[in-house]
């Protein structure tokens, strides 16, 4: 098992607030993860997760995703962006 950062974005169709990507921050935190989208139609994360597999650390992290903005209550928008780094990879510079 590796640990990956993945990092997701969901894009829509409004500017969103300060308040709604902190309460996204609040809701990612527990899994290691990072919140950006303030003033943007984007919110994002940056999530750590345990896999065996690129496919399964997307996975993790996309279901960690999607129910972290239900949490913030922001809407289900479309994820547009997903980037998967493992440890391994990190550590080789690549």
């Amino acid at each position: 098992m590796t640990r990956w950062s993945v990092g997701m974005e969901a894009e829509g169709d409004r500017v969103l607030t300060h308040d709604e990507i902190l309460s996204l921050a609040d809701a990612v935190a527990a899994s290691g993860g990072i919140a950006t989208g303030i003033g943007t139609p984007r919110y994002g994360a940056q999530l750590v997760v345990v896999a065996s597999s690129r496919d399964e650390a997307v996975a993790k992290a996309r279901a960690d995703f999607v129910a972290a903005a239900r949490t913030a209550q922001l809407p289900e928008w479309p994820v547009v962006r997903v980037e998967a780094t493992s440890e391994d990879e990190d550590e080789d510079g690549v």
